[in-house]
């Protein structure tokens, strides 16, 4: 049964999601409201469109909430698998089960480590730059004394550009 109704979650939530979907629909609403004049616009012609939208509405809540649980639990284990297999920190697998106050106190954990981090990358930038200013400044020191330009000949482009 469960697997029937896993199955029949997941395709109706595919269809309601579709383009053809949303243009069935749409043309209901306009059929609906083109036939109000015909109806005189009665209370049991305005009670036909929100009994329909909300049996629909009703009954797609809980599809589509079906579909997102789903979802949402096959995505945590993934996201658990890749932490278990990886050199991340296990106390991160089953976090969506934590009470508000530990997942806050585990998320300024995570903030404070991302601080420290911002900070020794600025360290580590700022002495790349010590290091490429050093170096540049010993190239040129290391280089030889520039041979004087000899002055340019009368009638040489350089001094006819000038």
């Amino acid at each position: 049964m469960e697997k029937l109704f896993a199955k029949f979650a997941n395709s109706t939530a595919r269809v309601a999601g579709s383009p053809l979907a949303f243009l069935v629909c749409l043309a209901s609403v306009i059929v609906w409201g083109a036939t109000g004049p015909m109806f005189k616009y009665s209370e049991t012609w305005q009670l036909v469109i929100n009994t329909g939208t909300t049996i629909v509405t009703f009954l797609m809540v809980f599809l589509i909430q079906n579909s997102q649980n789903r979802d949402g639990l096959a995505i945590q284990t993934k996201l658990d698998e890749l932490i278990r297999a990886s050199d991340a920190e296990d106390e991160f697998m089953g976090i969506e089960k934590l009470t508000d106050h530990e997942l806050d106190r585990l998320h300024e954990k995570c903030a404070r480590m991302s601080r420290a981090n911002q900070r020794l990358l600025k360290q580590a930038a700022a002495e790349r730059k010590v290091r490429r200013v050093a170096a540049a400044a010993a190239k040129a020191q290391a280089r030889p004394a520039a041979k004087p330009k000899s002055a340019p000949k009368a009638g040489s482009r350089r001094t006819a550009a000038r």
